[in-house]
């Protein structure tokens, strides 16, 4: 599969190519902050196939929790395009920030569930767990 995307001003842009490592949605409240309020849909991809192929994303990874992943984003408009979590093999990248979205297809799993909130809602029958699986 190859995906490309690209920020909301267009000053950052991505192509991803490999088989999808994971289709899911995250309600964790990190990813709340970072929505906006709703769970966080995304594409794991293998980073051996992902790069940059315009423009260059800033960085921010917090310095008070462990294990803290590096998002990315436009550092013009500030459209959150992946997220590169510690010993992870793949880029997590925002289903919003592909061209096309219809690749994604849905979510697979639903993770940090504990977090969720009442208006959040993962289907019948979708695999979940509280946390992420070990």
């Amino acid at each position: 599969m190859k995906v490309t995307g690209r920020c909301y001003c267009g000053q950052v842009h991505y192509e991803a190519e490999g088989d999808p490592m994971m289709k899911a949605q995250c309600h964790c409240r990190e990813c709340q902050y970072i929505t906006g309020g709703g769970p966080n849909f995304f594409l794991a991809m293998p980073k051996a196939g992902f790069k940059y192929t315009k423009g260059e994303p800033s960085t921010f990874t917090r310095d008070d929790i462990d294990n803290p992943v590096t998002r990315e984003f436009c550092p013009n408009c500030g459209t959150h395009l992946t997220t590169n979590p510690p010993g992870f093999p793949a880029m997590v990248i925002k289903v919003g920030t592909m061209d096309d979205p219809s690749l994604f297809g849905g979510a697979d799993v639903a993770l940090f569930k504990i977090d969720m909130q009442d208006f959040h809602m993962v289907p019948d029958g979708m695999q979940h767990f509280d946390r992420m699986p070990g």
